[in-house]
Parts: structure tokens; sequence; C-alpha cells
């Protein structure tokens, strides 16, 4: 026994898998127990790396490429002809001879890139050869690569001296760089380099404060963990929680039953199916040796628990105390005690520790046989001892469904569908429960003092009627999520309606990577892959409000505006076929947007380096970036899936980037890549963005305000010119509704008996009504005062923010100049430096009166124009209406005229 147990600790087991089910085996056995370790461990090291996950293409393997062009090979070798490598059939490249530069070289021969040239075009200054300064590539990238998101004092933009050290690691030709000038070769490696990708490196590594309580975080967690195929047949698999648990899940679920075998060993199965069943024990072991190897932070354990025996149960809790040890916390901690109003530890408290969910029997259970356990009702067991802690599991297709029932027996009718009831737990499984209680759902309001307690939801849309109790419910307490029980094929609800409630336990089938399991796959790749994400400020704070469905800006959230314009591919499938590239964004109701950007298929099934030019996508008001990602697909055109990436929007690095695409796994393809420019801003409605405008750029604005100021004047008359009009040319002038006195309404005049003035007088009676056009109507007397009256009055108010703008400066620099001789008198208990830095914070809070005052200007003078265009647009309006009435009246008159006319006709024919 002892010689067996030294091999088994010499055994190596390395599993591959391109997905969580389907996982090959390959063992070894080390010389060593000590070597084997070190395998193990640098093996998972460099497996678990987070930065190979999110490798440029420079990183990519050659013979990858030489496999991509199978079919072009004459390109390949053209392509290690012109960088001096062998091309033959059968030689090799020594590594030496492969540099990086080098191997940069060879892909831009086998794969031109002419929209890169027209970028660098766009910064250098007409130098031959074509060339960048260091200055040009430091106004690059601060202007193009740069987050404007970013505080300019936390993060100041770059300095040429800094752009010079930068790019010596991408300008090879240390005669260039000594003059300081950038080649496009140097450009592209910079593009594709580590340093410009899309995400920060330090969103990858954990980042996040783990220090509030454990329902301030979003978890990572798996429904039914042990299934591989379907809800109703298929096998069940221990293997499944050691992947789920690399993968960094940090809650599982195990639905325990009575096993039926003379051993009488607990197993784990889904119920009333045809699904196999694995040992209970063997699930607790293989949680033990994983469950902490991919995160520290700590695992719940979400028992589903239907042994409705003693003896069995109490195995199971033997099991837990022996494999887990020190791991399982049984007793709650000293700064956290089950009392109402305490809120729940860290995660970083936890930090080692397994939490078991399981139902919890607050009375004694010594005289309780195997028979009351299974005729108890489940949620007898769960009432609190204190009336004031009433508090229980709302359900709507939950796990615990015994209540379900009307009072004539029947099911509640709609989507709530009947599950086995638990097992009452005996005293040995409750004494094991401490901070994650399922209790049966009330009313939120019962909740608000029990922290321990937490719900069970199934994903139905009806509980997001509840969307505000919901979210205030979940900053104190845990919810838990999971598929509906008719997704018999595994299929996802799309968590992210319920991520934006703040539920905490999400709980999806990791057997099935469907679009689903892809976003919390990428939602849970950051914050170190720890399986915590913490959640934004206002779903955590007791004192705010927030509305998941809200089409207004969050109070103290700052909204975005993202730009995405696809540019070109790069390599994106060995296939002689068109592609298209999708673009979309899932976020709040409000932020979703399904294929927002659709690119046109390429042309001449060209795959490898497609261009499009097409307008980009944007996304104008993206209330929520921090619950935000944005996701960019690569097709075929046949609509066959090539290849993906899904990146936060509070994270994205806005610039031109190369998005490295991911297949449906979440495991890069290396090779395959979009390259695309994105632009990202704070949102600013258009109602202020001349406010933002004038702000950003005060000198501008103001030259441009006194531009307007002359062009008004020139445009309007001045005071005091009235029209003296004589009684001749008011005859021909226009009167004030635009119409002229010659072309009033008809006397009623003798008309002509002759057929020959018959035909006149008709021909006059079908005049068409002269048309009353805008102009008309501007050069009327009242619209002519009243622009006198506002131009006298904006003009007079320009005036007075002149003469309060100088006599602010005059006071301003007599104070600085009081300000500096006392500084003089006082220059033997004061310093130059302290001199200097008491004018330079009495020129600062000058400059910012004055920029205070220039913004009340602005204000006041924008809002009495809009005064004037209303009264304005108010005079037109009558105006209008008083000529509309004349011109109505005139065709009264000629209709009565015409009638008369035909009239006179008749008795003459």
């Amino acid at each position: 026994t002892q010689d067996l147990h030294e091999l088994e600790n010499r055994m190596v087991t390395v599993v591959t898998a391109s997905d969580l089910v389907n996982v090959n085996q390959l063992n070894f056995i080390a010389s060593q127990e000590d070597e084997a370790k070190v395998w193990c461990e640098e093996l998972f090291s460099l497996s678990s790396n987070l930065l190979s996950h999110n490798l440029n293409r420079d990183q990519s393997l050659l013979k990858a490429i030489v496999r991509l062009f199978s079919s072009d090979r004459k390109r390949v070798e053209n392509a290690l002809e012109s960088c001096k490598l062998p091309y033959g059939r059968g030689d090799s490249i020594k590594l030496e001879d492969l540099t990086l530069e080098v191997y940069r070289n060879f892909l831009d021969s086998l794969c031109p890139r002419p929209e890169l040239g027209n970028i660098f075009k766009l910064f250098y200054k007409r130098s031959k050869p074509l060339m960048l300064s260091v200055d040009q590539m430091t106004e690059f990238i601060n202007n193009k690569q740069r987050d404007p998101r970013l505080n300019e004092i936390l993060y100041p933009p770059l300095r040429p001296a800094q752009t010079h050290t930068a790019m010596e690691r991408y300008q090879h030709d240390q005669t260039q760089l000594k003059q300081g000038k950038i080649s496009l070769q140097a450009f592209s490696s910079y593009l594709s380099s580590d340093e410009n990708g899309v995400i920060p490196p330090e969103k990858l590594d954990q980042s996040e404060d783990m220090s509030f309580p454990i329902s301030h975080y979003f978890i990572n967690s798996s429904h039914n963990t042990y299934l591989t195929a379907g809800q109703l047949a298929g096998s069940s698999s221990v293997e499944m929680y050691r992947q789920v648990l690399l993968a960094g899940c940090r809650c599982v679920e195990l639905d325990v039953w009575k096993g039926r075998t003379a051993e009488e060993e607990p197993v784990i199965t889904h119920g009333f199916t045809m699904t196999s069943e694995i040992s209970f024990k063997e699930v607790i072991e293989a949680i033990a040796e994983c469950a902490f190897k991919t995160s520290p932070f700590p695992v719940i354990l979400s028992f589903e628990n239907h042994v409705d025996s003693l003896k069995q149960q109490a195995k199971m809790a033997e099991y837990c105390r022996s494999i887990f040890g020190e791991a399982l916390l049984i007793d709650p901690l000293d700064k956290y005690p089950l009392e109402p109003g305490v809120p729940l530890p860290s995660p970083q408290e936890l930090m080692g520790k397994i939490l078991i969910k399981n139902k919890k029997s607050h009375k004694p259970s010594n005289n309780t046989d195997t028979k009351r356990l299974t005729d108890q009702p489940a949620n007898q067991s769960n009432e609190p001892v204190s009336p004031s802690n009433n508090t229980g599991e709302m359900e709507a297709e939950s796990e615990e469904d015994d209540d379900d029932e009307d009072d004539d027996g029947k099911k509640v009718s709609g989507d709530i569908e009947q599950t086995e009831r638990e097992a009452v737990a005996t005293e040995e499984m409750s004494t094991l429960v401490n901070y994650v209680q399922p209790t049966k759902f009330n009313s939120f309001e019962q909740f608000q003092y029990n922290t321990f307690y937490m719900n069970l939801y199934v994903s139905t849309n009806e509980i997001m009627v509840l969307n505000l109790l919901l979210t205030r419910y979940n900053k104190s307490q845990l919810s838990r999520i999971y598929p509906k029980g008719t997704r018999v094929d595994s299929s996802n609800f799309m968590p992210q309606l319920f991520w934006n409630a703040g539920c905490q336990l999400v709980a999806l089938n990791y057997q099935t990577i469907d679009l689903s399991m892809q976003l919390n796959l990428f939602m849970f790749e950051y914050n170190g892959r720890s399986g915590y994400r913490l959640k934004p400020e206002f779903m955590r704070r007791p004192d705010k409000h927030f509305d998941p469905f809200t089409e207004n800006t969050v109070d103290g959230i700052v909204a975005n505006t993202l730009s995405v314009k696809v540019i070109s591919g790069q390599f994106l499938t060995e296939r002689r076929v068109g592609v298209y590239v999708e673009v979309e964004m899932f976020g709040l109701p409000a932020d979703t947007r399904r294929k927002a950007l659709k690119t046109k298929t390429s042309q001449n099934n060209n795959a490898i380096n497609p261009v499009w030019d097409e307008e980009p996508i944007v996304f104008k008001k993206v209330i929520l970036p921090t619950l935000a990602s944005l996701r960019i697909a690569a097709f075929e055109e046949g609509g066959k899936f090539i290849g993906h990436r899904i990146i936060p929007v509070s994270a994205i690095r806005p610039g031109y980037r190369y998005i490295g695409l991911r297949n449906e796994k979440n495991q890069s393809l290396i090779l395959p890549a979009v390259f695309v420019y994105i632009e990202v801003k704070d949102y600013v409605p258009d109602t202020f963005a001349d406010v933002i405008e004038a702000l950003s750029n005060p000198i501008r604005y103001v030259n441009l305000l006194e531009q307007r100021s002359k062009q008004l004047a020139a445009l309007t008359l001045e005071d005091g010119e009235e029209d003296t009009q004589t009684e001749t040319d008011l005859k021909s002038a226009p009167l004030e509704n635009g119409l002229s006195p010659v072309s009033g309404p008809p006397g009623h005049t003798p008309i002509a008996t002759t057929p020959k003035a018959s035909a006149a007088n008709q021909q006059a009676a079908t005049t068409d009504v002269p048309v009353c056009t805008l102009e008309n109507l501007q050069q009327s007397k009242v619209y002519q005062k009243e622009q006198r009256r506002q131009f006298k009055e904006l003009k007079e108010l320009v005036r007075r923010h002149q003469k309060k703008t100088s006599e602010l400066l005059r006071e301003f620099n007599n104070k600085y100049k009081k300000t500096a001789r006392q500084c003089s008198k006082n220059r033997s208990s004061n310093s130059d430096s302290e001199k200097d830095d008491r004018l330079q914070q009495l020129r600062e809070e000058q400059h910012q009166q004055l920029l205070a005052l220039r913004q009340e200007q602005y204000y006041s003078q924008k809002y009495l124009q809009r005064e004037h265009i209303k009264t304005l647009t108010e005079r037109l309006t009558s105006l209008a209406e008083e000529s509309h009435n004349t011109q109505i009246k005139k065709l009264k008159d000629i209709c009565d005229n015409s009638e008369e006319f035909h009239m006179v006709l008749e008795l003459f024919s």
C-alpha cells in the first residue's frame, strides 16, 4: 500500500481539451515526488498565464502561417525569399536567423497592408524618405491612441523623450533613431505590439478591491455542474467539477440523492432522468483538488439535497469535514456573526474557504427518523425562531418548489415548474451551513435584516418586473439565478439581464458554449480570473436607487460615446471565401444593440487581408459603461463563424488597434485579427455640445462670438432709422402682412356685358393669388422693428459684460501688484520660491474667477439669443396667419365673382 501511495504521488496527468466536456488525458510517472510536483506547478502556471491568452500576432508560430497558405505555397516562398530565409521543401530555418524583426518583415511581405501607409501619411510632413519625427509620433499617440477619459494629472500625456524611449523597441535602424526618425515598419510594429493592445494589461490581473461584502460581487457560477450533455439523458462526470473550477468558476452545484447500493453511498445525478450517477465522495475529492488552483477566493457548494436517509446525510457531512479539512468554513467568523444587521464577510476574508449552501434546520432533530425526513414539508425547517426574522425564498421554477399549490390542490399556472422537493437537513448537515442559507421567499422587506439568507430564482423575465426591489435586495443579500427547467437541451439564458439587476450567482450550463456562456467567459476573464467581479458603486450603496431599464444617465456615472470603424482583417481563414464583420453591444436594455454594424462581404474571396472602407458605427450614449461590452465577430459569407472578441467598454482603449479573435471556447486564435479605429469619450447631450466646445477652447469661442456680433450688426439696421414714405410710395410699398394694396380684393364694379369684355373679366377673375414668401414677411415693419430692438438689447448686454470683465481685470491687476509689493517688503522672511508660489496661486484663482465670469456671460447671452429667436418666430407666425387670412378672403371673393360671371354668361347665351 505504501508503494502504491508513492507511485500515485509521482504520477502526473496532463489534460488537454477543446472544451470542458471532451477531454484527453496523458499520464506520466516522474522519478521523484518533488520532480512531479515541480512539473505540475510549472505546466499549470504556463497554461493559466493570462498574457499568453492575449498574445499579439507577432507571437504566432510560423508553421501556422504556412498551413494558412497551403493553397498558395508560392506566396509563402516569395515572402521567405524576400526575407533571405530558406524556402525549399526540405529546408529548415535556424532559430537564430528567425529574429522578431525578420519575422515581422515576413508578415509584411506575406500580407501587404496599404491601409497602414495611408494612416502613416496623415501625420508625416512631406519628409523624404517617408518618416515620422518623434514629435509627430508623440502627437499621434496623444491625439489618437490616448484615452480622453483618463485624468491628465494622474495619467499625463506622453512626452517626446518617452516616445523616443518607447520607439527603441521597434525602430531597429539606430542611425534613423538617433536622428529622431521613425519608419513605417517601426510604426507598424508598434501598432501590433502588446504595448498597443486593446485592453490594458493591468485589467487582466487582479485589479479590483476584494474587501467589500461578498454580496457586492458578481460570482462565476455553474448549473448542474456534473452534466456533460442535456438535462434528461447523458453522462454525469466527476471531471466536470475539475474543469469548471480550473476555468475560474466559484459556485458549483451538487444534486445529491440517496444511493441504492449495499454500501449506501450518496450519489450525484439529475433525479428522475436517464442521466448516469457519480459518487458524491469522488466529487468532493475532485473539488478539494482544484478548488483554489485558479483562484484563491471562496468556493460556494450549492447543495440540492434529496437524500432522505439520516445515515447517508451523516456520511455527506463527514466527507465534507474530512476531505476539505480546514478549508471548510463551519463556524462564522468572529467579526461577522449570524445576527441581523451584520454584513456578509468579504472574499478577501474568506480566502481559501469553502462555503456550503444547503437547507439549514433551526430546530433540534433528536427524535427525527427517516420517515419524518420524507414526510415533513421542506420549508418547515426554514422558519426562523423569531417572527421578526421570518424571511424566505421567492420561487419561480425554483429548486425548493413545494408550496406552489393553491387551496384546491392544483399547481399554480404559468411558467412555474414543479421540481422534486428537497429533504430536511439533518443536524450534521445544518452545522456546515452559515453565510449562504437558502430560504423561502415571502417579501423583500423581510430580508433587509438577515444578510445570510439568500434567494433562488429561475431565469424568467417575470421576476424582472420586480427590478427595483430586486436591485435593492442584491445590495446586501445573495441571489442565485439558474436556467429554466424546460431548457432540456442545456441551453443558456442571457446572463446580462440579471447582472443588470445586481444578481450575484447567475448559474449557467458550462457544457454548452453558446453566446450566453461566451459572455460569461469574457466577463470573468478579467480581475485575474478570480471568479469575482466588483459591482458598480451605485449597485452597492444603500442610498442609491437604480432601475435596470432606465434610458437616462445614472447619477454619478458618466455615460460614454463609442465609435468603431472596421478597417481591415488579417489571416481570418485559410479558405478562399468572402468574409464580413459584425459589431454589437451588450449591456443595459437601452445600451444593447444586436448586429449594430455588418460590413460588406470582402471582394475577390479575400480572407487574408480584406479592407473595408465604410462609415463607423456610433453608439451615441452608453449609459452604463461598466456593465457594457462590445462584441466584434468575423464570419464567412455563408454565415459560418470564424472568431470573435468581447471587450468591456469601460476598459477599451481608443485608437488604431488589432482585435485578436477567439473561438467559441474563448481560446485565442492568434493569427486571425481585425484592425479597427475606436473613438471613445464622455457622452455630451446635443444641447450642451457647444457649451463643452466653448469650455474646452474659450479663446476660440470668444473670437467666434465677436465675429458673429459683427456679422449681426452688418445684417441689421441701426437705431434711429425710420422709413418715411409718401402717400404715393405707400400705394406701391408692401403692407405689414406682405401684400401690396393693389393686389387687394377687387371692388364690385359693373361687369362688361360684351363678349370681349366678358373674356377679359373671366381671365382677371381666375388670376392666381400671389405667394407670400418668408422674405416678404421679414421685410414687414413689425418684424424689422423687433429686430432693431433685439439688436439694441443684445448690444447693451455685451457692453455690460465687457465693462464687467474690464473691471474684474483691473481689480485683478491691482490685487496682483499689491500682493507682489507685499511679498517684496517681506522678502526677508519669505524666500523667492514662496513668493512665486503665492503669485502663481493668485494667478490661478484669478484665472478661475475669470473663466467662471465668462461662462456666466456666455449662458446669459445664449439665453437672450434663444429668447430673441423665440420672439421672432412668434412674430413670423403671427404675420403668416394674417397673410393667410387675407389670401383666404381674397380667394373667397374671387370665387363669388366667378359665380356671378357665369350667371351673366348664361343670361346672354
